[in-house]
């Protein structure tokens, strides 16, 4: 059954990501946030294909942290829900860009919406080129009024696991004096990493207290940001840890 649930939902976010991928493609001429709102379409089909082909439903615990203020999201990375997902965090009326890997933009439809939309592109092997980079994006973004969501991890880390926190959202935040929003979530119990075949169930998103980044260094932040996402996360999924650093628990 899942696997056929998993064959539907393919099949139809394709089409669907072929339709507003062409649509963004030909959108030059169209104000940025109008294509954002184009944009707001296409989520709402995704979750909607989520919810009743997959049968993943979604809870959101902690938005009265959220800053009223455009802030930088850190995030935990399992799936990829949460690219989808996590968009829906930011307050209505209000838009996000992520920081991404420049391959993606070269992807048919689904990378030519990402480079209408302006999100920030990195060359991950640049090194430090690639930290001026994302301050440098990041620091125009956030002054047009956008969220920006980093996933400090850098890749998909399957449930129960946690990888090294890299400095790039830290970098930016240290830079800038932008509040950083951490946040946890399990996606990746319900959508396994490089797996084709999803599962029905729910998924929990956490959002910490915003950390004031003023006067605190980029490892001040990046210690904070993982304490509060890796110690949720032992709280959202208890089962997936059978010790304090990150093991995964035995199956």
């Amino acid at each position: 059954m899942n696997l056929i649930r998993s064959l539907l939902f393919m099949l139809g976010v394709s089409l669907w990501t072929i339709v507003f991928g062409s649509v963004l493609l030909v959108s030059g001429f169209i104000p940025l946030l109008v294509r954002f709102r184009i944009v707001w379409y296409y989520r709402r089909g995704f979750m909607w294909l989520m919810r009743y082909v997959l049968g993943i439903t979604h809870e959101i615990r902690g938005r009265e942290n959220l800053p009223a203020e455009p802030s930088i999201i850190l995030a935990k990375h399992q799936s990829a829900w949460e690219t989808v997902a996590l968009q829906d965090l930011v307050p209505e009326r209000t838009y996000c860009v992520f920081v991404l890997k420049k391959e993606l933009i070269r992807m048919p439809f689904f990378g030519w919406g990402l480079a209408a939309l302006q999100m920030i592109s990195i060359d991950r092997a640049a090194g430090r080129e690639a930290l001026n980079e994302v301050v440098q994006q990041g620091e125009d973004r956030l002054q047009q009024g956008f969220w920006i969501i980093i996933f400090p991890e850098g890749t998909r880390v399957a449930p129960g696991e946690t990888r090294r926190y890299k400095s790039g959202g830290a970098y930016l935040a240290a830079r800038t004096g932008t509040k950083v929003v951490p946040v946890a979530h399990n996606a990746g119990e319900c959508w396994p990493r490089n797996s084709f075949i999803k599962r029905p169930g729910h998924v929990t998103v956490s959002i910490g207290p915003a950390i004031e980044t003023t006067g605190l260094s980029q490892d001040e932040i990046n210690v904070r940001t993982e304490a509060w996402i890796e110690a949720e996360m032992r709280r959202i999924s208890p089962h997936r840890y059978r010790d304090g650093i990150g093991h995964p628990a035995a199956a």
